[in-house]
């Protein structure tokens, strides 16, 4: 086994014992048993327990925006139909994490934390340029969407996203189309009032 396959066990490994214990709650020797190898093992990656989260984050987070690296995104579909446009960026964002149980329940758990705000400052988001580029196709197709404030737009969508897929892999909500039509319902009521073609008039608050 290489010395990253290694690195790739313990992250894996973490996770599953975040899911297990809690991030509070979870310990190096937790992470060790579910890995396999000794704590002393682990400490010849990363310097202790907070490292170690944070890399855990950083590598699902980076996951998370490789999706949108292998979307199809035609700016044209959005004239004729901008919310099912939407869903087709947003479907295989959402089902990633429903495939992905112990990734999901982690990455929730963190941004959860008192610990993550302090390392959402220093974090590097250049790995989701692919998606941010796709904000401003739409932006620039509905100039109305300049009237929401900007972060909380899409710290809404993608933060809800994770939840409810948090809720169907812990089973309090089914894994089924209905499922993903009612959730994606949910995230964007209210968006399609801004998703119309055409410059907003100056001082409209509609």
């Amino acid at each position: 086994m290489t010395l990253d396959d290694t690195k790739m066990r313990i992250i894996y490994a973490a996770m599953k014992a975040v899911r297990q214990y809690g991030l509070e709650g979870v310990r190096i020797q937790n992470v060790s048993e579910l890995a396999g190898i000794s704590p002393g093992a682990i400490y010849r990656y990363f310097d202790g327990k907070d490292q170690l989260l944070i890399e855990c984050f950083t590598y699902v987070d980076k996951q998370a925006a490789e999706i949108f690296e292998h979307l199809r995104f035609n700016p044209l579909t959005m004239l004729t139909d901008p919310m099912k446009a939407v869903k087709k960026l947003w479907l295989p964002y959402f089902r990633f994490w429903t495939s992905h149980p112990d990734e999901t329940v982690f990455y929730h758990r963190f941004r959860d934390s008192t610990f993550f705000p302090k390392y959402d400052k220093s974090r590097d988001i250049t790995y989701f340029k692919t998606f941010i580029g796709m904000v401003h196709a739409f932006k620039k197709v509905f100039p109305s969407l300049d009237q929401i404030n900007q972060d909380l737009l899409w710290l809404h969508v993608l933060t809800s996203t994770v939840m409810y897929a948090k809720y169907v892999v812990e089973g309090i909500l089914p894994d089924n189309q209905e499922t993903e039509d009612t959730v994606f319902q949910l995230l964007t009521t209210g968006l399609s009032g801004y998703l119309k073609i055409g410059k907003p008039k100056k001082g409209s608050r509609e």
